[in-house]
């Protein structure tokens, strides 16, 4: 890129490859793009790069800190679909409920109380998804699968949250199809949740910048793209 005059265009340009990507993904696997919802990943991102990748269409963003979403919600002019997407610790439950459409990262019966008190508080319904540490790393956030049944009852009492599906996090991988054995074992571990009032099946949260192809092949409906879509972090 010549200089930030530039920056519009490529904008443009990168949300476009990204979106026929997502649709070629969708396509192999029998689906539609509309199936799928992109969450830009805006952390350090300025303003200035997410208004330029909201003006060319991206509406959903995604941030993985408390303090800097709420920075940025606030001061973003725009009406944009704002999730948060990252480790979400209970002390500041309170400043993001309400803020966003969706926090992808419950993993926590405790953090279920909390999430239903600051949401009762506002006298809203705060949508929300259960995150799963599907593969057993230590370095990974999320709940054990074996975990979900309490995490299932846990919202039944929380009449002020409503789950929507499941979230995880593969592990780093410089080949995508390392990730796929992840992917699949999330969906299988959703197909199998009956709905009810506490629990709507209805979303995979999965796949990054680096696999998110392999997720949409196996079944997600939100994809998690930070770096190919808004480029390198400014500091990184």
């Amino acid at each position: 890129m010549s200089g930030q005059k530039d920056y519009p265009q490529l904008a443009r340009e990168r949300l476009q490859t990204v979106c026929d990507r997502i649709g070629a993904a969708a396509s192999r696997a029998g689906r539609t793009a509309d199936d799928v919802t992109l969450v830009a990943v805006t952390k350090k991102q300025p303003l200035a790069s997410i208004e330029s990748i909201f003006e060319a269409g991206q509406t959903a963003f995604g941030e993985n800190r408390v303090q800097e979403a709420v920075a940025k919600i606030d001061a973003f002019p725009r009406e944009a679909e704002w999730h948060f997407i990252g480790h979400l610790q209970r002390n500041k439950a309170k400043a993001i409920v309400g803020r966003v459409a969706l926090i992808h990262s419950v993993d926590s019966v405790r953090l279920i109380r909390e999430l239903e008190k600051q949401a009762a508080r506002l006298d809203i319904v705060q949508r929300v998804l259960i995150e799963l540490n599907v593969t057993g790393e230590e370095a990974k956030t999320g709940a054990e699968p074996e975990e979900l049944d309490t995490l299932i009852k846990g919202l039944a009492d929380a009449p002020h949250l409503k789950a929507q599906g499941l979230m995880t996090m593969a592990p780093y991988n410089t080949d995508p199809e390392a990730a796929r054995p992840p992917f699949a074992r999330l969906r299988e571990i959703l197909s199998n949740i009956p709905a009810s009032q506490a629990f709507d099946p209805r979303h995979l949260s999965m796949g990054m910048s680096g696999d998110f192809e392999v997720a949409i092949e196996e079944g997600a409906t939100l994809v998690r793209i930070g770096t190919v879509l808004m480029g390198e972090r400014p500091g990184d």
